[in-house]
């Protein structure tokens, strides 16, 4: 008797469960390492460098896993993105206490290295299988690619929330352990349990096909650098810093109700971000627009986004220093600029799958995650370095300019017939 084919629900969901596995160990790893070295003395550069080869190594995967994956298949992929991030977490729990700040360094930049390797190859399967799997017409491919990006965004907010709590509770090499061996588990279950219908590798592809043609894919790329810029310039080192510096007493008490407030606010910031960015083709209304207005809609919003850090910048200065109301402006407006920055996530992350054709969907889209990384890469430098010039007014000031980088080029951006929408 034959087994019925599969569904590409079924693959689908598949695809999305071993990518909520994947980000909930990222969440509660970034979370991990910020606080923890944090603690140790490390300054806001030195903070930064920690994730720098995680996104220089991002950019150099996604060029390769495009190729990888239309060589070897979708399905490979994703299971080396989560086995590699079973291995760096067994690698980070061998950490010494005992090594100096240079060598600590240095390896933990590598463990982060790999890991980012591991995201970008996890990262590129999912959302080319999305292509491939969705239903065509209605807005289906913007739904479907809008609940796993906002889903998985979801859970890597609370990966933030566990990390912090891990670290409060069970300490650093704990937490990574536990993380490890949970991982591995799901993994294997999900090799087990993966039905037929990721497409397999065509031997004939090339490594050179990853440079993309496409004027749209390239600008939208090139707006992508700057958008995620803008999000990382305040996201992984300097709104972190400051409220530790707000929130925590300097005592053991008082840095584990530090870490765990934190860690709640970056969770909740990205909960309501995944939540936002599934609900993006709703609050578009994309099952009735043209692909034109929807093009359209991306310089629109990246503009109005431009203006939340630009504000904030301002409020910094005017307050001189860490104050209660301060606190409470920069919550509110961060949650805000969550909210919009959502949903101009969400209109890319259609838009580079509208644009990409089946054939090479995966070259297109490692391609542009390739820049999604160089944006991160940037935004992670400029964090601590931003930070450690101007403090929180500088982060902030360098977001406003960043994303309205991403509006202007997001004008470039051209309709099916060739017509430019700025």
């Amino acid at each position: 008797m034959t087994r019925p084919a599969p569904t590409g629900l079924a693959a689908y969901g598949a695809v999305t469960a071993a990518y909520w596995a994947f980000m909930l160990s990222d969440g509660a790893l970034r979370m991990l390492v910020l606080l923890h070295f944090h603690t140790l003395g490390f300054s806001p550069v030195q903070l930064a460098y920690l994730f720098v080869l995680y996104e220089l190594a991002g950019m150099v995967t996604n060029l390769s896993a495009g190729w990888i994956a239309a060589r070897f298949g979708l399905a490979v992929t994703l299971y080396a993105g989560l086995g590699l991030q079973v291995l760096a977490l067994v690698a980070l729990a061998q950490l010494d206490p005992g090594w100096g700040i240079g060598a600590s360094v240095a390896y933990v930049m590598a463990v982060q290295g790999a890991s980012g390797v591991a995201k970008d190859l996890a990262k590129m399967s999912s959302k080319s299988a999305v292509k491939l799997l969705a239903p065509a017409g209605n807005g289906g491919l913007f739904r479907w690619v809008a609940v796993l990006t906002g889903s998985k965004n979801a859970v890597k907010g609370v990966g933030f929330l566990v990390g912090a709590a891990l670290l409060a509770g069970i300490g650093f090499t704990g937490a990574v352990l536990a993380m490890a061996g949970v991982l591995a588990v799901i993994l294997l279950a999900i090799m087990l349990a993966m039905p037929p219908g990721l497409p397999g590798g065509r031997k004939g592809a090339k490594f050179s096909e990853v440079f993309s043609k496409s004027a749209n894919v390239n600008w939208l790329s090139a707006a992508r650098v700057f958008l995620f810029g803008a999000r990382d310039v305040w996201f992984v080192v300097g709104i972190p810093i400051y409220f530790y510096a707000v929130l925590s007493d300097g005592t053991v008490a008082g840095n584990r109700a530090a870490f765990f407030l934190i860690g709640s606010f970056m969770a909740v910031w990205i909960i309501l971000y995944g939540a936002v960015q599934a609900a993006a083709p709703v609050i578009l209304r994309a099952a009735s627009r043209p692909e034109g207005a929807l093009i359209r809609a991306a310089r629109i919003w990246a503009g109005g986004l431009a203006l939340v850090p630009a504000v904030l910048a301002g409020a910094v200065i005017w307050a001189g220093g860490p104050s209660p109301w301060l606190t409470v402006v920069l919550v509110a407006g961060l949650l805000v600029f969550g909210a919009l920055f959502a949903v101009n996530s969400a209109l890319h992350s259609y838009l580079i799958l509208a644009f990409s054709r089946s054939e090479r969907v995966t070259m297109d889209v490692g391609f542009y995650y390739m820049a999604n990384a160089g944006g991160r890469l940037i935004g992670t430098l400029l964090s601590g370095l931003c930070y450690q010039i101007g403090g929180l007014a500088l982060v902030l000031g360098a977001a406003a300019v960043m994303v309205g980088l991403a509006a202007l080029i997001s004008g470039r951006l051209q309709d099916g017939e060739g017509v430019a929408l700025a």
